[in-house]
């Protein structure tokens, strides 16, 4: 198979696709002004070929921050792409679509992989995608578009997420995430008074939310917003850890981007050297896959704005990309497999 990457950095999606021909699967990265006209000339250019996209950030060696960016995987891919619909409700109601698509594309565990574009209730989303995905033990990987909008197949949907099935005919597929933090001392938090419906975390240990923080880091109310680049709260799931990330204050409690629930088991996260593990990751990579055709992955804001204050964004970009080539979306939250995460990295690879 062979992954296609076009971008304009003005939003001119003509010059996005320019030499792009036969696509199997497209995936759209739009800026918030232009992305319902450039759904609708996407399908006019390109009719009846599976699509899936959302608002956001792309790259492949640079980051398109406001165009327009075009990923599309040709030769050798059979690929299905739906959408199901009314995720703040009842994401279920749908599911026979996903049901269907799985069938009729015969996916397999080695060579078939979900690429997800969610509007939305992404905890909720994924349980649902994941109870068809898992009975044949097809892996998943997405995350959250802007603007509360998706789309599939030339067609704009709210509250929606959007799904493309993708299978490779010549080789193997693999999802990977990645996690550039670790635990930091032996802090563990008993999570209550939370809403969660906004993501609202009120105290830990039965102490205000935003007190614990400021306490344990030393720093002002001010800050918290950027210290959570560097720490994190995480949820310990089995032996993984889900990183939770601090969007804003609200009065002593914390509003996370992540649902937190009464009762659940909280972390303290420090950023480890980001460097090393994503040269690991790389390596890993290339152990698993001696030759590969593409890497789509898709980058948390949060790691995109770290690595670029850092001055890592471009160096990360070259070092992705000689694995071969690679491209992707930043995200508002990363998907993988039946797990909504914060501030991480996951990416699926074509052999």
């Amino acid at each position: 198979m062979r992954q296609f990457f076009g971008m304009s950095q003005s939003g001119n999606l003509n010059e996005a696709v320019s030499g792009l021909t036969n696509p199997q699967l497209i995936l759209l990265m739009s800026n918030s002004s232009q992305f319902e006209a450039h759904v609708k000339r996407l399908e006019e250019l390109y009719p009846r070929v599976p699509s899936i996209g959302c608002i956001g950030m792309s790259y492949d060696t640079k980051v398109v921050e406001k165009g327009v960016g075009v990923i599309a995987f040709c030769d050798g891919v059979t690929a299905a792409a739906n959408v199901l619909e009314e995720v703040s409700v009842m994401p279920v109601k749908y599911i026979e679509r996903l049901e269907r698509d799985v069938r009729d594309i015969n996916s397999s565990n080695t060579n078939t992989v979900c690429i997800d574009f969610c509007a939305g209730n992404d905890a909720c989303v994924l349980t649902t995608v994941y109870s068809v995905l898992k009975q044949r033990g097809i892996s998943l990987v997405g995350g959250t578009g802007d603007g509360g909008k998706v789309s599939a197949n030339g067609r704009v949907y709210k509250d929606a997420v959007a799904y493309a099935l993708v299978k490779n005919n010549s080789g193997r597929v693999k999802a990977y995430k990645e996690n550039i933090y670790h635990p930091m001392g032996r802090y563990r938090f008993i999570a209550s008074r939370t809403d969660k419906a906004n993501y609202i975390l009120g105290e830990l240990n039965g102490v205000p939310a935003k007190k614990v923080y400021q306490d344990i880091l030393h720093i002002t109310e001010q800050e918290i917003q950027t210290q959570t680049f560097k720490n994190p709260f995480g949820k310990i799931n089995g032996d993984d850890i889900c990183i939770i990330s601090i969007q804003e204050v609200c009065g002593n409690a914390l509003k996370c981007f992540r649902q937190v629930n009464d009762s659940d088991v909280l972390i303290l996260l420090e950023l480890g050297n980001y460097r090393q593990i994503v040269k690991r990751t790389i390596q890993m990579i290339r152990s698993d896959f001696p030759k590969i055709s593409a890497v789509f992955s898709v980058n948390c804001l949060f790691r995109y704005l770290l690595f670029s204050e850092n001055h890592y964004m471009e160096e990360y970009l070259r070092e992705m990309s000689a694995l071969g080539n690679h491209a992707g979306l930043v995200g508002y939250g990363e998907h993988y497999n039946n797990r909504f995460v914060n501030q991480s990295m996951t990416c699926v690879v074509f052999e």
